[in-house]
């Protein structure tokens, strides 16, 4: 079950999902409007001639057509244009945005209610009230259609420019933090508790990356088998032969084959990293986006400085959020995203790409002073890792020493902060 609502997550994302829907509510609709002739209706409103009903729906089906061959242009080149100017890693969040696919679905729905409507009327399947219901429905479909066509040309200047992009890599990323930080251990126990003792390790079936972990299934296997389960793999880690996904402690007794393959289905593989369950990949995209901004091609230091800023946001949103949950899965441990590498993941690639950037090096300093005022002990240990970090690669590619000097003294600023919070 838990693989089924991961995979239908997945495909609500899915570019077709919504413009069928939409095609299937256009074609009930017309059914709608022929349910009217049942009732008296028709004595009450006013009789709406074939011709008018024919000529109405004939230029919402010869224009909706057209409308959605120049969305779906629109809506390919700013795929394009993200692709090529953030990176590829950002394609699969500007191909979920919900208003283009609200857009496109709405006139390929206004089109196939406009010919399923004319055959309908050709047929002669609607009688008075049937014809001033459909009237009525092609005149909301008609202000629905204008009114989604105004949105999204708004919408559409701005999907695929760089900042729209990192909007949505930092919304969803926010949104995977926000949710570890609830559920640090993914609802189980933290894998300190169970400590290193001996046990079995399981491989997952297959290469690639996990996408999700089913908590609930390890919990049922471990209930009924009277062990303990410790995750190794958490979402995003890349598994292959030869690397344990799970351990199970012989507590009882070792585990048999059926144990192994419970344990082994409980893991989803993919072959690319998902925003939805790993917190880091949402940092990893960011990086990535910020060293093509400083790469000599492009040469764009500005940026690099607002991912850095959005790090800082990012990093510092749980420092105001409710404690964890208590865990739901007291048979399962699982370890919760480290720290070092979440700063690696943010900043490593910022630091090296950008260390012969003053600017670049300043803002880094910055952004590690704001984050080793915070409280948590490992945020400020690793703000302080990397300060000293990025001053090293600084010193040995700037040319100026007073440059160097100016770095330095940030660096200096960052450790005593981060000293004094200890």
């Amino acid at each position: 079950m838990h693989k089924l609502r991961f995979l239908f997550r997945r495909l609500r994302e899915r570019l077709w999902l919504k413009p069928l829907t939409y095609c299937l509510a256009a074609v009930a609709a017309t059914f709608v409007a022929q349910a009217a002739d049942g009732t008296d209706l028709g004595a009450a409103v006013p009789d709406i001639a074939v011709d008018t009903l024919d000529k109405l729906l004939t230029i919402i089906a010869t224009t909706m057509l057209a409308v959605a061959t120049f969305a779906v242009g629109s809506m390919l080149s700013a795929y394009a244009t993200a692709t090529q100017t953030a990176t590829p890693r950002a394609f699969e969040l500007v191909v979920a945005d919900d208003q283009s696919k609200t857009a496109l679905s709405s006139f390929v729905g206004a089109f196939i209610f406009a010919v399923v409507g004319l055959v309908a009327l050709d047929t002669g399947l609607y009688e008075r009230a049937g014809r001033f219901a459909l009237f009525l429905l092609t005149a909301a479909l008609f202000a629905w259609v204008i009114l989604t066509f105004v949105r999204w040309v708004d919408g559409i200047a701005r999907l695929g420019r760089m900042g729209a992009t990192i909007d949505k890599v930092e919304a969803a990323a926010a949104e995977a933090l926000a949710r570890r930080r609830r559920r640090p251990n993914l609802g189980g126990l933290a894998p300190e508790t169970l400590g290193r003792g001996p046990g079995a390790t399981v491989e997952a079936e297959g290469v690639g990356y996990v996408l999700s972990v089913d908590m609930e299934a390890l919990q049922s296997a471990a209930e009924a088998s009277g062990h303990v389960i410790r995750v190794e793999a958490a979402p995003g880690t890349f598994l292959h032969p030869g690397r344990p996904a799970a351990t199970v402690l012989d507590r009882t007794a070792s585990p048999d084959e059926t144990l192994r393959r419970r344990v082994s289905n409980a893991f989803l593989l993919g072959p690319q990293r998902t925003f939805e369950e790993d917190p880091r990949f949402g940092l990893v995209v960011m990086a990535e986006i910020a060293g093509r901004a400083l790469s000599p091609g492009v040469n764009d230091p500005g940026t690099a400085i607002a991912v850095i800023g959005r790090f800082v946001r990012l990093l510092s949103a749980g420092a105001d959020e409710a404690e964890a949950e208590a865990p739901r899965f007291d048979r399962v441990a699982a370890p919760a995203p480290a720290m070092a590498d979440v700063f690696d993941d943010a900043f490593t690639a910022i630091a090296r790409d950008g260390a012969a950037m003053v600017e670049v090096g300043v803002r880094l300093q910055k952004a590690f002073l704001a984050l080793a005022a915070l409280p948590d002990a490992a945020v400020r240990r690793e703000s302080r890792r990397h300060s000293r970090l990025a001053l090293a690669r600084a010193e040995a590619a700037l040319s100026l020493e007073a440059d160097r000097e100016r770095l330095r003294a940030l660096a200096d600023q960052v450790s005593l902060v981060a000293a004094a919070g200890a």
